[in-house]
């Protein structure tokens, strides 16, 4: 046995080589095919009769068949045995090299034998056309790689249900369907479609509520409930026609089934038996013509293979079973060409779409009327001229739920209103509740924030400007609300997000929305407020009319008043400042100078004018060019001289005119001064080429950021700001405060509120980007034409004023005003450097005092020790000039006492004898003291000098002596001499 597969498997490979080889050069060299077997699968011998005549006639048709080819049938029976089914199509159709099978099976006997013949000859790549089989699961290509149809299946019903609803105007629905591949896949449809074609969002009908059951159901009573809360009176139902009988009994019951309500049902659920009176369905046209779809499925077959065999050659078809390894590329080639035809037959127009669906199938409407009886009311047709497909309706026919000739609206209005809000001051002020809060104040309203990521909830509170108008449209429309923050603390903006489509697998972008306008367009909430009206965002909500017009604008913050410690310079510039220092110097130098060499000046008067002043010096003349220039008394040092003084006069006149100048210039710099906008507005020409010490932003995703997006001359400046935006208005203004941000760019009437509160804040430029702030409400939502009435009579009424009175101004702008007209009071901010100047000469001062005691004490130190010195020098020089005298006195002595010594008895020694009477004799002395004597003398003073007794003084050159009388005269050796008559003048 094993020998037995390997040689199989050896001649399968080499026939596989082979029939290539063959196939090429059939290719390059044979013909077409002359003959073409042509299967056929069907219910009844009805179908198997006129599907041999179709093949018959076929023949004969020129137009689809050409010369020399001829069609062939083979038939089998549908067997309910799906197995069987598949030996019959192996053996019967298969072994008889069919191209294509064409199948059909009884409504009754379910689609598992259609899809055993799709299975079993997609396996070989054959060509299925299915006459009646409509489940979606034959889309699937994945499965149904071969499968075509000539009826769309049953979830294609939603294209016809998205046209009925733009006929009648029906923007929200809610979508009954089985839990099923069907029910699904007629959801998928219909929402998928709905966005696809339907690119205005006012006529889109967008899904409230999705409703989805398990099929055979028993009760419906639950699911009612839920819907009778929603606002859509209208609804799409999918079901079988068991679930659906189930489902108009529980509704009747809730007396969902009369006046106000709208039902829409396929094709399954218009024949349940208790269907209500008013109800429209769909019918599909030619369903149960298995004879049209014979002839239309063999003529599109025909159709494809006579364009085949002009553009590519056709190999034979799979003939064994049992060839696992068979794959025709022709029959994949095949179905291509199927999947393209578009021709007119019995059943109307008849194409594919790319999962091989029918498409331009036609529909009646049917509505039904008393009594269970279904009146067609219209037609979903293909229009040739345009190519497409049409719904025409006659409105006048129907008769609605509760026998009504009249419309149903479709929505219940609803009284009480979900309502969300923003902090967004001034129109809504928030305030958190503290623990020992239990209810808000009576002019605030309790607005909680959910939280979505964990689902807490923060108690707060909230009044405002919106709050009030809120209040006022609540009494003036008659609704009740509950109010809420937005979760994600966001306004709204839009992102692009890929989505790939369920059917064609391809990638399409879509919009999403997040804050208070996502919450809008995902039917979260009913209102929102306040919103900027911009065309973004009105193409997914309505607007009501703007109760508060505004613009954008630019917010900043006043440039700061010149208050530096030099402020009283700024009037003049810092060449005028060194031209008048040079000028007082230069002046003064030139005074000094005419007063010192004029023939009339103190110089050159005589001496005998001792009344007249001093002569005028440099430091003179300086202090008299400073005391006219700052205008204080000159009590001393003026000029002298005519020429002098006539510049002195000239100097007086300049004083003047510079000290008036400075004046009236300190006057406009420091009291006058108004400070203005750095910015111009958004067109100058710093924000349009942004530098980098300015900074402007906005918020992120905002209705200002939009409009920045979408203009295209300031996307330069836009691209730079984007880096710098902030994620609240709070936050920028705060830092515009600081001064971390120089431009804000915000709604005009939240800037000129933070103006108006903070007179350090102010708005540069006119308003540019006009629009309004508005309330937002879902689309076709039935307060919008009440809400706008109500805010224009508002206006009317002046309360819109008194808001804006109440909440934006606040009387504060005024006081701005009066304070910007009001002249400044200088400060010591303003003055400081004034003061500063005068510490400075003050310290100057004690400084040089200091110098000056200093200086003068180390003179008088000086002065002393030369003093002292000289004192020495003197002293020691009338020493010395004393000791020259002594000597020389000496000297004369000696020569008079060698002439005195023949004569001793002289006058001398009677005077001496009569002064010193106790004087006894004595030896010969010296007649001059000698060193000794001297030495000698000196001792006696000092003894003498303790002992009490006056000294007595010697003088070295004849000096007079005071001797006392206890002293005993001085000795003289060797004698006195006896003539003294040559000492005597």
């Amino acid at each position: 046995m094993k020998v037995l597969n390997e040689i199989n498997v050896v001649c399968l490979l080499t026939c596989s080589i082979f029939l290539g080889v063959t196939a090429q050069k059939h290719i390059q060299h044979s013909d077409n095919p002359s003959t073409y077997n042509i299967g056929g699968v069907l219910a009844d011998p009805d179908s198997e009769a006129y599907f041999r005549r179709i093949i018959s006639h076929l023949n004969f048709d020129q137009q689809y068949v050409p010369r020399k080819v001829t069609y062939y049938d083979k038939t089998i029976r549908m067997d309910k045995n799906p197995i069987k089914t598949v030996f019959n199509v192996c053996d019967k159709l298969i072994e008889k090299r069919v191209y294509a099978v064409v199948v059909s099976h009884e409504q009754t006997s379910g689609d598992l034998s259609p899809a055993a013949v799709s299975y079993t000859s997609g396996f070989y790549q054959i060509p299925v056309i299915g006459i009646s089989s409509r489940d979606a699961a034959f889309s699937d290509k994945n499965i149904h790689v071969s499968f075509l149809r000539t009826v769309p299946p049953y979830y294609h019903q939603a294209d016809v249900w998205l046209e009925i609803m733009f006929h009648f105007g029906y923007t929200k629905v809610i979508i009954i369907h089985s839990s099923d591949t069907d029910g699904r896949a007629i959801l998928g449809r219909f929402q998928t479609t709905s966005q696809t074609n339907y690119d205005d969002i006012d006529v889109r009908a967008t899904v409230e509520m999705i409703v989805e059951f398990e099929p055979k159901l028993d009760s419906f009573t639950e699911n009612l409930i839920d819907m009778k809360t929603a606002q859509s009176r209208v609804y799409l139902l999918y079901a079988s026609t068991e679930d659906a009988q189930v489902i108009f009994r529980d509704a009747a019951l809730y007396n969902m089934t009369e006046a106000g309500h709208a039902w829409i049902v396929t094709e399954q659920a218009l024949h349940a038996n208790n269907t209500p009176v008013g109800v429209l369905g769909l019918v599909l046209e030619h369903a149960n013509s298995d004879k049209g779809h014979i002839r239309d499925s063999v003529y599109v077959l025909a159709s494809a293979i006579k364009e085949m065999m002009s553009n590519e050659t056709i190999t034979e078809a799979p003939k064994d079973c049992g060839d696992s390894g068979v794959n025709w590329e022709s029959g994949k080639r095949l179905f291509q060409y199927l999947k393209t035809r578009n021709i007119t037959g019995d059943t109307g127009q008849v194409a594919f779409d790319d999962n091989g669906d029918r498409i331009f199938a036609g529909y009646d409407v049917i509505n039904i009327h008393e009594k269970q009886k279904k009146h067609v009311v219209g037609k979903f047709y293909y229009d040739g001229e345009k190519a497409k497909m049409r719904l025409r309706i006659n409105d006048s026919e129907i008769l609605w739920p509760g026998k009504q000739k009249k419309k149903p609206e479709g929505i219940m209005i609803p009284t009480h209103l979900k309502i969300l809000t923003i902090e967004e001051k001034p129109f809504v002020y928030t305030r958190r509740l503290s623990d020992d809060e239990v209810t808000c104040d009576e002019d605030e309203i309790p607005c909680p924030l959910f939280n979505a990521t964990d689902g807490s909830e923060n108690e707060n509170c909230c009044r405002g400007y919106c709050i009030d108008l809120l209040n006022a449209l609540s009494h003036r429309i008659n609704f009740t609300f509950d109010l809420a923050l937005s979760p994600d603390g966001l306004f709204g903006h839009y992102t692009l997000k890929n989505v790939s489509s369920s059917s064609s697998g391809a990638i399409k972008s879509r919009k999403e929305w997040n804050g208070l306008i996502g919450e809008l367009v995902n039917e979260r909430a009913d209102m929102a407020m306040p919103l900027t009206i911009n065309p973004e965002r009105a193409e997914f909500i309505e607007f009501s009319k703007p109760f508060k017009y505004q613009g954008i604008t630019i917010l900043e913050k006043k440039p700061s008043r010149s208050s530096t410690l030099v402020s009283f310079l700024q009037p003049f510039s810092n060449t005028l400042w060194i031209l008048v220092m040079v000028s007082v110097h230069v002046v003064a130098l030139v005074l000094y100078l005419l007063d010192r060499f004029s023939p009339f000046g103190r110089f050159k008067l005589t001496h005998a004018e001792s009344n007249e002043e001093k002569a005028l010096n440099l430091s003179s003349a300086i202090w008299f060019a400073w005391g006219v220039l700052l205008n204080s008394g000159i009590g001393e040092g003026t000029p002298r001289s005519f020429s002098a003084r006539v510049l002195g006069m000239f100097w007086a006149g300049f004083a003047m005119i510079i000290v008036a100048s400075y004046t009236a210039n300190l006057a406009a710099f420091l009291v006058l001064e108004r400070p203005k906008t750095k910015l111009s507005g958004i067109n100058d020409a710093r924000l349009r080429n942004t530098m980098e010490n300015l900074t402007c932003a906005t918020v992120k995703g905002s209705s200002v950021d939009m409009y920045f997006r979408r203009q295209v001359e300031l996307s330069n400046m836009y691209r730079t700001m984007e880096a710098n935006n902030y994620d609240t208005a709070e936050q920028a203004i705060q830092d515009v405060k600081k001064g971390k941000l120089m431009a804000f760019i915000w709604d005009s009437s939240r800037l000129e509120y933070e103006a108006s509160k903070d007179c350090e804040l102010v708005t540069a430029g006119e308003l540019f980007g006009r629009s309004g702030y508005g309330i937002g409400l879902q689309k076709g939502s039935p307060w919008t034409d009440a809400v706008t009435l109500a805010i224009l009579e508002f206006h009317e009424s002046g309360f819109m004023e008194a808001l804006d009175k109440h909440w934006i101004f606040h009387g504060n702008a005024q006081q701005c005003e009066l304070f910007e007209k009001t002249p400044n009071t200088l400060g010591l901010q303003n003055m400081a450097g004034v003061f500063i100047l005068v510490a400075a000469g003050v310290a100057g001062g004690v400084g040089l005092i200091i110098v000056e005691v200093i200086y003068k004490k180390h003179q008088v130190k000086k002065q002393k020790r030369l003093d002292i010195a000289r004192h020495a020098a003197d002293k020691w020089r009338g020493t010395i000039e004393k000791r020259k005298t002594l000597r020389a006195s000496l000297a004369m002595q000696r020569q008079y006492n060698v002439g005195l010594n023949a004569n001793p008895g002289t006058i001398s020694l009677a005077v001496d004898k009569r002064r010193y009477p106790r004087m006894g004799p004595r030896a010969p002395e010296q007649a001059w003291k000698t060193d000794a004597d001297i030495l000698r003398n000196r001792r006696y003073l000092v003894e003498a000098t303790k002992g009490g007794h006056t000294p007595v003084v010697h003088m070295p050159i004849l000096g007079k002596m005071r001797p006392p009388t206890n002293m005993l005269p001085p000795r003289y050796s060797p004698a006195y001499t006896s003539d003294v008559s040559h000492l005597v003048v």
